[in-house]
């Protein structure tokens, strides 16, 4: 993080998202600002709150990618929340809590995947040892005398096999065939091979729970109940080496990593660079008027209050602090305004960004521009059945000019549209493709006008298909 500028953070979000330079640079100041308060002294460091921000734009125009582009450029973990879904009719506050609780957890993960890497050439080791053993098992001493006699004269401590040398012998033999098992697992000459192993028996019970939506099914973890009394359950599976080898290692890693310390750095990084993005804001703005379905609006913006300020959850592992938090909110405002959120939410939020419209010419230059552009991605997939699809110069033109004039004539979604129109040019191609001759596809305007002439001509279809 200390490395990245502000504007290093804008020219990342470049790769991905076309314009809105404003909701870019409010971003990218806003996660300097995390790193510029950790340098701070600790007297002064818990005293400097983050700047959350609220980003009003139409759907479509980028708002989504830009905090989840944020997010994954710094490892920082993120959350999407619908704030409508906090609100029913007659049912206020639904688990507000909850957006905390998915945080913290997407953070533990977060964590714990980071660990699993360091550790994946011991656990890979680990687990060929646990494969030789279940191909080559070594042979094991056999007692001659009653299990119970061999205890009561001193836990079997003068049991003697009878033959040494025969024992020697099948142990000598053991380590042989471990041997050549080992070079051939290595040489992958056994993947294909049948092998039973014996793994922990991670599922875990449910039963059934009448609630108000029905029956619900809810999990108890005996194990967790008693708190690592009970053994942990094994079971025996029958499966191929390579995928032995994939779930022995898993486990093998699981084992690595402390998961004490992965709990509570996952806690730290969510309390400290965790992102919650608050999505449709503006379905819930609004005061309350009477009865009827609007009257919970105004409830569930204080139900998310507290959270945003800054407050103290509970969650099954330990009190989170959502102080540090950075909030994002988005909505498209255009029914309801900022003004309309209750004045202590609206004090939450002090940074606000409009996000401009697509244009047509904005349509081009995301066709070509991001590394993950929609024709870069139809070229790849089509690739896969033989199929060289060329997009020229003429065809994104007006791929862009038809996506832009439906969004005109009917709702405007945004760059949304691209994948309805997009899809539909190649559907022919997308079905015939798979066979075994190799083709090569133009996209120009005039194929993209003869597969969309008449749903562009027809408006009363268009609002269907397009």
């Amino acid at each position: 993080m200390e490395d990245l500028t502000p504007g290093q953070i804008v020219n990342e979000l470049d790769r991905y998202i076309v314009g809105q330079e404003k909701a870019k640079r409010a971003v990218a100041i806003a996660l300097r600002n995390r790193w510029r308060r950790r340098q701070l002294p600790e007297e002064i460091r818990d005293e400097v709150l983050p700047k959350n921000i609220l980003m009003i734009g139409p759907t479509g125009v980028g708002k989504t990618e830009i905090a989840r582009r944020l997010a994954r450029l710094v490892n920082a973990p993120m959350v999407k929340v619908e704030a409508t879904k906090f609100t029913e009719v007659g049912y206020v506050g639904r688990d507000v809590d909850g957006m905390v609780r998915d945080l913290v957890e997407t953070s533990i993960r977060m964590i714990k995947n980071e660990s699993l890497e360091r550790v994946a050439s011991q656990a890979e080791t680990a687990a060929e040892r646990r494969l030789l053993d279940a191909l080559v098992p070594l042979p094991k001493r056999e007692s001659s005398r009653n299990p119970l006699e061999a205890l009561l004269s001193g836990f079997a401590s003068r049991d003697e096999p009878e033959d040494d040398t025969s024992f020697q012998e099948q142990v000598r033999r053991a380590r042989l065939d471990r041997a050549d098992a080992r070079r051939r697992l290595q040489e992958g000459e056994l993947e294909d091979e049948m092998v039973e192993v014996e793994v922990e028996d991670t599922s875990t019970p449910t039963f059934g729970v009448f609630t108000p939506g029905g029956v619900e099914e809810v999990g108890i973890n005996v194990q967790d109940l008693l708190g690592g009394l009970m053994p942990k359950r094994r079971k025996k599976r029958r499966v191929p080496v390579r995928e032995a080898r994939k779930i022995l290692a898993q486990e093998e890693a699981q084992n690595l990593i402390d998961q004490d310390e992965a709990i509570r750095l996952g806690v730290a990084r969510a309390e400290q660079s965790g992102i919650i993005f608050l999505d449709e804001l503006d379905k819930v703005a609004g005061r309350e008027r009477g009865a009827g379905p609007d009257v919970s609006r105004e409830g569930v913006q204080r139900d998310i209050l507290p959270i945003v300020e800054g407050s103290t959850v509970i969650t099954k592992y330990g009190p989170v602090k959502t102080d540090h938090m950075l909030f994002i909110a988005a909505g498209a405002f255009h029914v309801s305004k900022p003004s309309d959120l209750i004045p202590e939410l609206q004090g939450r939020f002090p940074l606000r960004v409009e996000l401009d419209p697509l244009t047509e010419e904005d349509f081009r230059r995301i066709l070509t521009e991001p590394r993950n552009a929609l024709t870069k991605q139809y070229q790849a997939l089509l690739a896969a059945d033989g199929v060289d699809v060329q997009f020229t110069e003429s065809g994104i033109g007006e791929i862009a000019s038809i996506a832009a004039q439906i969004n005109d004539r009917t709702e405007n979604i945004g760059a949304r549209r691209l994948y309805t129109v997009v899809e539909r040019v190649l559907e022919e191609v997308s079905f015939a493709a798979p066979g075994h001759v190799k083709a090569t596809l133009v996209v120009d305007r005039e194929y993209v006008h003869k597969r969309l002439t008449d749903i562009i001509e027809d408006q009363d279809l268009s609002r269907y298909i397009l």
